[in-house]
């Protein structure tokens, strides 16, 4: 979730803001707000079976719920239901770790319902931002529609993006990304958080200037796979792939 969160979920942020005169941008500027959504109203509900839940689904086995945010017509995030705060936190690189990355693919189809459209896989993205390009300090996966334009860039220059991370050689949404492709249909071989961890040790980033957005593709043999694209904090880019997603998802219309 980037800086622009002022307005995102604001209907349920309200909520949590007591008393209910405090000023709404207030309330929506609480770096733990999506926590609070997940621990004290979503978790709590399902527990007790309570319904309509603020979440869509809370999958209290797998770790994770799904909240629809206000921005955007379909967009959803992919909020894991402990305390994790972001792509920094050392407990998604432990080998027991959930691949949170899988669930989030998943969820794909609740977008797909909101729009009532199916979507291709080069039609979804996956984001998440580096510490200082988002708002929220608890880890949230983006889950929405790709921007029309970064998808005719990404087969434009299909051929140059290989198995290995590399420079992709056209700015994305004005930033430099680097990209590889990943050969599997699912992400549960490999954890995209950890695959880009083992590539930043070598440069000498960390994981808290990185941003990761996972992207569906066909391979070159006809295979689904996945177009993984990084972007580290650097100068004014506050590193934030969730700029490659289109909230308006116009390639529904």
């Amino acid at each position: 979730m980037t800086r622009t969160f002022t307005l995102r979920a604001a209907f349920t942020l309200a909520s949590l803001c007591i008393p209910a005169v405090i000023a709404l941008n207030a309330c929506a500027a609480n770096p733990d707000a999506l926590w609070q959504i997940v621990s004290q109203k979503c978790v709590p509900a399902a527990q007790a079976g309570t319904t309509p839940n603020t979440c869509a689904l809370v999958d209290t086995s797998a770790g994770y719920a799904l909240l629809k945010d206000i921005n955007g017509v379909a967009q959803y995030l992919l909020i894991p239901t402990t305390r994790v705060t972001g792509i920094e936190s050392p407990l998604l690189l432990d080998p027991q770790a959930p691949n949170y990355w899988v669930d989030a693919w998943n969820a794909r189809s609740y977008v797909e319902q909101k729009l009532n459209a199916p979507l291709r896989r080069d039609e979804v993205g996956l984001a998440i931002n580096s510490a200082s390009g988002r708002s929220q300090n608890q880890l949230h996966i983006h889950i929405d529609c790709m921007r029309p334009d970064v998808m005719q860039t990404l087969v434009a220059h299909r051929d140059a993006i290989g198995t290995q991370w590399r420079d992709f050689p056209e700015p994305l949404a004005g930033h430099t990304y680097r990209a590889r492709v990943m050969d599997e249909a699912t992400l549960e071989r490999d954890n995209p958080f950890k695959d880009l961890a083992a590539d930043i040790a070598a440069r000498g980033e960390t994981m808290g200037d990185q941003t990761l957005l996972v992207t569906g593709t066909t391979l070159a043999n006809g295979a689904p796979g996945f177009i993984l694209l990084a972007d580290h904090v650097h100068g004014f880019d506050r590193a934030s792939s969730e700029e490659l997603q289109d909230h308006d998802c116009k390639i529904a219309h």
